[in-house]
């Protein structure tokens, strides 16, 4: 029995060759097929050769309404546009999505919404466990210490990451707001330059850091008076978001359509 049916969009990039290799050690799923854009180079190279375990007789296409239409769930980690773009054609054929693409925009994101009214999506800026257990601490922590409590959020990244803040971040940003009760919007900080005059209370700060290999770091600062709370995590390997993505792809399937996050995936 095949079990769960699953498609990496982009199985090209790194991240979709771990998603690839994850799905084909996972008991209950399978690879149903994978795409990569015209001209990349990997099209019809074998996508278990190409993602490291082995030729398992399925070629690499370059239409993406094929892989979604032969998925259960079709994995995403690829452009904001693309995937907007991706959403919209999992929704037009019913197939549930797990989004792992940060860096969307406004209009990008109401796609995303819109498709969720047709089909399950599990969108996450972030698929690690602990990263999501972090965020239910952030907005806990923000609730009790309250706006005297300065809020800053530093991470930092490998140096080819082309979007800052990170999504994240962004996201640990918006548990501390909800922690406040208040629209991150209305009181993000995202750079300081020159004399930028003392801090307004209440502000949540961002500070993004990009160089060599870095998998993701992220810290959130509490800074009160004459203490500071500091909350850290850190990833070392890419493998634990393909993990909490293949799980998220798992629990996705057969559930209402709407928008979903790693913490209704995780019980939490």
């Amino acid at each position: 029995m095949a079990g769960t049916k699953m498609g990496v969009v982009g199985c090209g990039g790194r991240m979709g060759r771990m998603l690839v290799a994850e799905i084909a050690h996972t008991d209950g799923c399978s690879v149903a097929g994978g795409s990569e854009a015209p001209g990349s180079g990997y099209v019809n190279q074998d996508i278990g050769e190409l993602a490291g375990i082995g030729r398992i007789g399925i070629p690499i296409g370059e239409t993406v309404e094929k892989v979604i239409r032969d998925s259960d769930v079709v994995l995403e980690f690829t452009s904001p546009q693309a995937t907007a773009e991706h959403a919209e054609l999992a929704a037009s054929l019913g197939t549930a999505m797990v989004i792992g693409t940060t860096g969307l925009g406004p209009e990008q994101g109401d796609r995303v919404r819109q498709a969720a009214r047709q089909i399950p999506i599990v969108w996450a800026p972030n698929m690690s466990l602990g990263v999501n257990v972090l965020l239910s601490v952030v907005e806990e922590v923000a609730r009790r210490l309250g706006p005297d409590w300065d809020v800053e959020i530093m991470e930092m990244h490998h140096r080819g990451k082309v979007d800052a803040p990170s999504g994240t971040a962004l996201a640990l940003g918006r548990a501390a707001a909800a922690g406040r009760e208040v629209e991150l919007e209305q009181v993000e900080q995202r750079a300081r330059d020159g004399i930028t005059g003392p801090r307004r209370t209440g502000d949540i700060g961002f500070a993004a850091l990009r160089g060599g290999d870095a998998v993701g770091d992220h810290h959130v600062i509490f800074a009160g008076a004459a203490e500071r709370l500091e909350l850290i995590h850190r990833a070392t390997s890419r493998a634990i978001y393909a993990k909490g993505a293949i799980r998220a792809a798992r629990w996705v399937v057969g559930r209402p359509p709407g928008i979903y996050g790693l913490k209704e995936v995780l019980g939490l």
